[in-house]
């Protein structure tokens, strides 16, 4: 049974026939059903990650910077890297960026624009910058590349294994910063149940495998219905995909703003863009060099810059201390844009 199992999830031929011959709605269905099992395969995690800390002694500061953040880009990780493997880079590095562009301007500029954020200036103006300087690197590479290469540019494997490189130094230095940031505000003692050791590695190990298994499903769903609507992989990708795997961070957000506690949402987006650029689209671009469609440059990565950029001098105009609803509403109108045109000027073009 356990063998046949995974015969399904290694065989490509088996997993791209049933796809194939399925209806599109059985796909939808599928699809929604993997954006499910995804964003509870990640929650999981977090659980299971978080108790596992607090029973390490790790400051909680350390565990939102730093842990969560990783948690909640486990899908689009996933997501990416067996996307390059299955060779359908579009996919992998659209599903990277457009989560930069869901998690900044749908998830951070909705809830921004309908409650009161604060403006954590220890992390954003440490943090902040490297999220910033994180999406500048890939976009002037991929600029670079498209002005020395013939055709399409590539981002090799020694890109992605330099970009991870970068993620260890951004994760030692935001422990370093985590910790210091403990010493200065100090840890709220925690007082809910702590579940056992046991528990904390089931957790993990159980959330690590839904993802697996959505992610693996999820892919050739996403590129067959991509086909039949005349889409691009990549508007798929940077769209539907990349907003379902997103929603850990949105669950995340909710969360933090229904227990007023929205600050843990804005550390939580800017980490995860950092990871989506360093750790997703790094380790898919390591796992099999990465094409970069002629759509990143008229979509994909103008959206990104028109997010984060203003989101940046939010944060620096912001002296009260608070982010204001009209910034919301830009990052969040932009996000809107963007996901607009890219089915206007891309449906039925391939």
């Amino acid at each position: 049974m356990f063998g046949e199992i995974l015969r399904w999830i290694g065989d490509e031929t088996l997993l791209q026939n049933l796809v194939q011959g399925s209806p599109t709605i059985v796909l939808v269905a599928a699809i929604a059903f993997c954006i499910l099992m995804l964003s509870k395969g990640a929650e999981w995690m977090i659980d299971g990650v978080v108790h596992l800390a607090r029973r390490t002694g790790l400051p909680r500061i350390v565990i939102g910077a730093t842990i969560i953040s990783l948690g909640t880009t486990m899908p689009e990780a996933f997501v990416s890297v067996m996307a390059a493997w299955m060779g359908n880079p579009g996919l992998a590095l659209g599903n990277g960026v457009g989560s930069i562009i869901a998690d900044t301007g749908l998830i951070f500029g909705l809830i921004c624009a309908l409650s009161r954020v604060p403006v954590n200036r220890f992390i954003l103006n440490r943090t902040g910058w490297v999220q910033v300087g994180a999406a500048t690197l890939l976009v002037m590479i991929s600029m670079i590349l498209s002005g020395v290469t013939e055709g399409e540019p590539i981002l090799h494997r020694w890109l992605g294994f330099f970009f991870l490189f970068l993620l260890a130094g951004y994760m030692y230095i935001t422990y370093q910063w985590a910790k210091h940031g403990a010493a200065i505000e100090g840890e709220d003692t925690d007082d809910s149940r702590l579940i056992s050791l046991g528990m904390s590695c089931l957790l993990i190990g159980g959330g690590l495998v839904l993802v697996i298994l959505g992610a693996r499903i999820l892919i050739p769903c996403a590129i067959c219905l991509a086909d039949r609507l005349g889409v691009p992989e990549d508007v798929i990708a940077a769209t539907m995909v990349a907003l379902g795997t997103s929603l850990p961070e949105l669950v995340t957000a909710i969360a933090a703003v229904k227990k007023r506690h929205p600050e843990i949402m804005v550390g939580n987006v800017v980490g995860a863009d950092v990871l989506n650029c360093l750790f997703v689209i790094g380790a898919a671009a390591a796992a099999r060099p990465l094409a970069v469609p002629p759509n990143f440059f008229k979509f994909h990565f103008p959206a990104m810059i028109l997010i984060l950029y203003p989101f940046r001098f939010f944060i620096f105009m912001n002296r009260d201390g608070w982010f204001k609803r009209w910034q919301g509403g830009w990052l969040f109108g932009v996000y809107l844009i963007y996901l607009i045109l890219q089915y206007v000027f891309n449906v039925g073009t391939v």
